[in-house]
């Protein structure tokens, strides 16, 4: 009985040990399991567009401005016939001023010319008959030559009629200079007069060229002095002056597309026209000159910032996110068969995103898009979801 009793207290001592060791042997089992593979999000190599591209800032200025003055001083402003915001064609009258004493000048000048002219008859007229005398005392001499040989003329004869022709011949040859006296009059009064129709024409200030008119000091009353009348913008023609940081200058070259957003008026399509020729030495920034599509609302003094586009191209590109980079060069984390391949690569530009490889992985292959360092070549690998 006793014997029992001791028997069955160590088969219970010897179940609650086995209990205890339960969960441990649990334990061992489970880790004797193969453990899970990491999961990483992949994504493909693409081949697609890409942009190299040069940031802008800037403002809005007239691509050629023109400033119009009086071209005759002295004559009050009389009219004035366009105002700031004014489309004008090349002649059109923008104002007027004074004729009074400009059309008084023009007569004057006519009159000046009138009798030019007539000094030029007169001249010619004073030549014929100088001409005619010096025939006639030509002749005389003759005669009284031929008397004197024959011995009917007294010698103080002859010398009268020598005396007669010579003056007949100097009267002629100042004729002649009078009458080179005379057309040179004629020329200055003709000079006169064309200067006198020029100003009574200049009376009228005109656009030289055809634009816009974005300024107007004319006042009505006012004599015109040294400043400008008007301001205009050629052809109304308005482009952006751009800031762009000395480093990228290289890039750039005339022709190059633009996109450029103006405050206001939201994107405006352009082309560089002027590479900046020099850099500021305080700012570091050169300034180019970016031709703009002729869009409404264009004002010189607005705000605009964009994009020169300095190169576009197809090629193979990954997120920027995978590519990873130390100081031994640049790498990607290529999947193949569920195990990392780890690439060493040759990148480029980024754009929208995505980088692009130059050398090292293909269109297709499939890369680790995020914390790819924290895998090496040769790890086991699974895709997420």
């Amino acid at each position: 009985m006793a014997a029992s009793g001791r028997l069955t207290g160590i088969m219970a001592m010897l179940a609650l040990s086995l209990s205890g060791m339960a969960p441990a042997l649990a334990e061992t089992a489970q880790g004797a399991a193969p453990a899970e593979r990491p999961v990483v999000t992949l994504a493909q190599a693409e081949r697609g567009w890409i942009e190299a591209r040069v940031p802008v800032s800037g403002s809005l200025v007239a691509r050629q401005e023109v400033q119009v003055h009086a071209l005759v001083s002295g004559h009050e402003i009389t009219g004035i016939e366009a105002e700031v915001g004014d489309s004008v064609t090349a002649g059109q009258v923008l104002a007027r001023l004074s004729e009074d004493v400009l059309s008084a000048e023009l007569a004057q000048a006519e009159a000046e010319y009138q009798r030019a002219e007539a000094g030029i008859s007169q001249a010619e007229s004073q030549i014929a008959s100088a001409d005619a005398s010096l025939t006639q005392a030509v002749a005389v001499l003759e005669r009284t030559r031929s008397l004197r040989q024959s011995g009917n003329a007294s010698q103080a004869v002859l010398d009268q009629a020598i005396a007669t022709e010579a003056s007949a011949r100097a009267a002629l040859a100042s004729a002649s200079d009078g009458l080179g006296v005379a057309r040179a009059a004629l020329a200055q009064a003709h000079a006169a007069r064309r200067i006198a129709r020029l100003n009574l024409d200049h009376a009228r200030i005109t656009a030289p060229v055809a634009g816009v008119v974005v300024a107007r000091s004319a006042r009505l009353g006012a004599i015109p002095g040294g400043e400008p009348l008007f301001t205009l913008i050629a052809a109304g023609e308005v482009e952006l002056e751009a800031d762009v940081i000395e480093t990228a200058l290289s890039q750039l070259q005339p022709g190059d597309a633009a996109e450029i957003e103006v405050a206001g008026l939201g994107r405006v399509q352009g082309r560089l026209r002027l590479s900046p020729a020099a850099v500021d030495p305080v700012t570091r920034l050169g300034q180019a000159r970016i031709a703009l599509d002729p869009v409404p609302g264009l004002r010189p003094g607005l705000f605009a910032s964009g994009w020169v586009i300095t190169d576009r191209r197809q090629a193979v590109t990954v997120p920027a996110s995978a590519v990873l980079a130390d100081a031994s060069g640049e790498r990607v984390q290529v999947v193949k068969d569920g195990r990392i391949d780890t690439r060493e690569v040759r990148a480029g530009q980024i754009w929208q995103g995505r980088r692009e490889i130059l050398e090292g992985v293909e269109a297709g292959e499939a890369v680790v898009a995020r914390a790819g360092a924290f895998f090496r070549s040769g790890d086991q690998v699974q895709a997420a979801p």
